[in-house]
């Protein structure tokens, strides 16, 4: 993935309604020709069934091709269950764009982990949703998009939260 064959395009995805709107907002605005797409994922925990697993949690899965991403088989491995509306947006821009779509799985806390991403994939860019957590639990948990924008060297972007 050099940078002169196109730019690494990270977007963080976790699956809620948040993470798609950055996504639709990454195709939209930032993805172009060449580009690979990098879907970003953080699981909470996973199995140390395999010793393979005990790797990929200090270094994030392989790059997983899309069209191993929609396999239930394949991703029950990872410990992850992406959702058929993400499924389809990465597919459709795949389809309708010169793009190389992928995932990276890791495993911890998403705000040290998507900075890892940014450093050893390496990112050109991230995309990332903001939940619009009220004051207190954005205190006792901490944002996520706060603390990435504050640590990592690439541009990142910030999509807010849908309003209800």
């Amino acid at each position: 993935m050099a940078e002169s064959g196109g730019r690494r395009i990270g977007v963080a995805v976790d699956f809620s309604e948040c993470s798609k709107k950055a996504l639709n907002w990454a195709i939209d605005n930032v993805v172009r020709d060449g580009d690979y797409l990098i879907l970003i994922t953080v699981a909470p925990n996973m199995n140390y069934e395999e010793g393979e697993m005990q790797l990929w949690e200090t270094v994030g899965s392989p790059l997983i091709p899309l069209s191993e991403v929609s396999e239930a088989a394949v991703m029950k491995k990872y410990g992850v269950k992406p959702d058929m509306e993400t499924l389809d947006i990465a597919n459709t821009a795949a389809r309708q764009k010169s793009i190389t779509v992928v995932m990276k799985i890791y495993w911890g806390d998403p705000r040290e982990k998507i900075c890892e991403a940014v450093d050893h994939i390496p990112l050109s860019s991230l995309v990332i949703g903001n939940r619009g957590l009220g004051g207190l639990k954005r205190m006792i948990m901490g944002s996520v998009s706060n603390h990435v924008v504050n640590s990592v060297a690439c541009p990142v972007t910030v999509v807010k939260a849908p309003h209800h």
